[in-house]
């Protein structure tokens, strides 16, 4: 099968024995100063981030839980589709479980995160944001575009099990299921508490920024941009009294201008102000001019501390300018292409959560450390060595140009460097 993802624009016990029982104490025993040690050291490195006046992010890639991830969670959709070529969802399980191996149905709905949650709650950080590329919709009329991603609304614990706080949904799937799609997309994230950015029941609403409150700290500013060359239509544009999405057309100076005024409205000292932007093409590592342009102008003339950038299918080269993070491409993080060819040089299986960690002060990047995972049988799996290795190599290879480096440390983590 050839890959075509419709994402471009041009996957007691019980004891006998006092002998035993003596055994499973001092097992116990063992384990438990190791158990405390891990939290002590957890606690500590928590501590000393309070006290640096600093809060961590989760970032990643795509968030794409449509079409064969919702088929085998509780709550699957009718697995018809609109795509030319394939006419059920459960096409795309058949082909993960040809690659991979089986998959248990239904799953339940931490599942799909797999060993990311562990590492969430190893570095805990302060705010967790996701490019949400699915609608959340029982909307049987589809947008005729080639891929339409949708999920049933009673799945949307899958997103509450990672305690997402934030989806930014100016992106090219948001609105496959049409408006009425959308509009149920949003009712179900405003259920479900989980803050949203990019899309909206008008353009108001659709440029209104999500607010996260980081208790004792900060607040961080999640403002979600569309661009038309991540393939997102014109008319999927929020109007006056239109639902769309915050969509991004041609940069020019009144564009940057309306930005950076939404941002002084609301930034206050301490706020963390991050710029989520959907755009580029699918495959390939350059960084287009008109990409870095941009990140530097929201930087420099619109008060952004944080550029998030999305749509490719596999980690872009990472900038550092004027201290502040700019992530050109995060990748996939979540998907159902297991067993699809085509594009296998790229290792779209090899994603990142990325946890940078913001001076509130300044807005200054302090840190950024990696975890390398691998998407097999719909979950995230902790990465190889050799695969953290190509991983490193590849970010190396591509942040020459910018000046940064990365090191794969002894616990299969990456740590970025910069000049």
């Amino acid at each position: 099968m050839t890959r075509d993802f419709g994402h471009s624009g041009s996957q007691k016990l019980t004891r006998r024995g006092f002998a035993a029982l003596s055994a499973v104490m001092a097992l116990s025993l063992l384990r438990s100063p190791l158990i405390a040690c891990r939290k002590a050291t957890a606690q500590m490195l928590r501590d000393i981030d309070t006290k640096d006046h600093g809060i961590t992010l989760f970032l990643c890639g795509d968030v794409m839980t449509g079409r064969g991830i919702d088929q085998v969670l509780a709550y699957p959709s009718d697995p018809r589709i609109c795509e030319p070529f394939v006419s059920s969802a459960l096409e795309y399980v058949d082909l993960a479980e040809h690659a991979n191996g089986p998959i248990p149905r239904p799953v339940d709905f931490s599942y799909i995160w797999g060993d990311a949650l562990d590492e969430l709650e190893r570095v805990g950080p302060d705010a967790r944001i996701i490019n949400l590329e699915t609608s959340v919709t029982r909307n049987d009329d589809c947008e005729p575009k080639g891929v339409n991603y949708r999920m049933n609304p009673k799945n949307i614990p899958c997103l509450s099990a990672a305690r997402i706080d934030c989806c930014v949904l100016a992106n090219n799937h948001l609105l496959d299921w049409r408006r009425a799609g959308l509009l149920e997309t949003l009712e179900t994230l405003e259920k479900a508490g989980i803050a949203t950015a990019g899309a909206g029941r008008h353009r108001q609403e659709a440029e209104a920024p999500a607010i996260i409150e980081v208790a004792g700290k900060a607040r961080v500013i999640v403002f979600s941009f569309g661009s038309e060359t991540s393939g997102i239509p014109r008319d999927w544009a929020a109007g006056d009294d239109t639902p769309g999405v915050n969509f991004l057309g041609e940069v020019s100076d009144r564009t940057l201008g309306h930005i950076a005024a939404q941002v002084r409205q609301l930034k206050r000292p301490g706020d963390v102000v991050i710029a989520s932007i959907h755009w580029g093409a699918n495959w390939g590592y350059e960084v287009p001019r008109d990409q870095s342009e941009l990140a530097h102008r929201l930087i420099d003339e619109a008060g952004v501390d944080v550029v998030h950038g999305h749509s490719s299918h596999h980690p872009k080269g990472i900038e550092v300018y004027k201290d502040k993070l700019i992530l050109y491409g995060c990748g996939e993080f979540i998907d159902d292409y297991e067993g699809i060819s085509g594009y296998e040089a790229y290792r779209d299986d090899l994603v990142l959560m990325y946890f940078p960690r913001i001076d509130v002060s300044s807005g200054k990047l302090s840190r950024l450390t990696m975890t390398p995972l691998q998407i097999k049988r719909f979950r995230l799996n902790r990465a190889s060595r050799d695969d953290a290795r190509w991983l490193c190599n590849v970010l190396n290879r591509e942040g020459e140009t910018f000046g940064t480096q990365v090191f794969l440390n002894e616990n299969n983590r990456l740590t970025l460097r910069w000049k």
